[in-house]
C-alpha cells in the first residue's frame, strides 16, 4: 500500500494530533457536560487512531523500502 505525499500528510495529521485531541475533549467534557457513551465513544476513536496509525507504518516502511531499492 502506496500513499502519495499529500494523503500521507493529511493522515499523518489526523493520528497525532486531531483524533487523539477530540478523544480527549470528549472525555473532558462529557464528564462535565454529562454527555453519552464517553468510553465507548473515547475508546472508538482509540480503534480508528491505531487503525490509521498502522497503515502510515505500513505506507512509511514500503516507502522506505522502495527508496532503499532505487538508490
Amino acid at each position: 500500500m502506496k500513499l502519495n505525499n499529500k494523503t500521507y500528510d493529511i493522515l499523518k495529521w489526523l493520528v497525532m494530533i486531531v483524533l487523539p485531541a477530540l478523544s480527549a475533549l470528549y472525555v473532558g467534557l462529557g464528564g462535565i457536560w454529562n454527555f453519552p457513551l464517553v468510553e465507548q465513544v473515547a475508546g472508538t476513536i482509540s480503534c480508528v487512531t491505531v487503525f490509521l496509525g498502522a497503515l502510515l507504518g505500513i505506507s512509511t516502511a514500503q516507502y522506505h523500502k522502495e527508496a532503499k531499492n532505487d538508490g
